[in-house]
């Protein structure tokens, strides 16, 4: 019985720092990252961010990204498919799940990828990394839109607005 505590409470942590990590870079690219580049960009000093900021953003972010996920998954237990269905009490945790999957997969399928061509880690042809620019920039804006309604889902999930004066946020 304490192990599983112990295994919930850490677990728990472990999925918060990694989401606070995870949302926090994605923030960060969405809201200074993309008009510094804009700006360094203009004045020819965009370097030192595409070759020793974003790579290792990237990294944490990306990482961030999948230990959230699987901490979360490990959380949900053996209720794993009941959220992931929409079953009962498990609905809005797993409304959050699904909008959570879905920007791992942007992270991993389409973010990820595409700015490796973008960062010159792979080669990739001029309109190949046009391309691959306007593909993770979409994704990435794409998972700052869902983190919203993803955040919302988390913590209604929690009973904040299950009760009290706030309970007509949900019926």
């Amino acid at each position: 019985m304490e192990i599983e505590i112990i295994t919930k409470v850490l677990g728990r942590w472990l999925h918060i720092g990694a989401g606070v990590m995870w949302i926090g870079l994605l923030y960060y690219f969405n809201f200074v990252q993309v008009a510094a580049l804009k700006a360094a960009g203009a004045d020819g000093t965009a370097a030192g961010i595409t070759k020793h900021v974003a790579p290792r953003a990237l990294l944490f972010f990306r990482w961030a990204a999948l230990v959230t996920w699987l901490a979360g998954a490990m959380l949900l237990g053996s209720h794993f498919v009941e959220a992931f269905t929409f079953k009962g009490p498990y609905a809005p945790i797993g409304m959050g799940a699904w909008l959570g999957t879905i920007m791992l997969f942007n992270v991993w399928g389409l973010i990820w990828p595409n700015q490796k061509k973008v960062l010159g880690l792979v080669q990739a042809s001029d309109e190949e990394k046009n391309k691959a620019r306007r593909v993770a920039f979409l994704a990435s804006r794409t998972n700052t839109m869902l983190s919203i309604p993803m955040l919302f889902f988390m913590v209604t999930s929690h009973g904040v607005l299950n009760t009290g004066p706030y309970l007509y946020l949900i019926k």
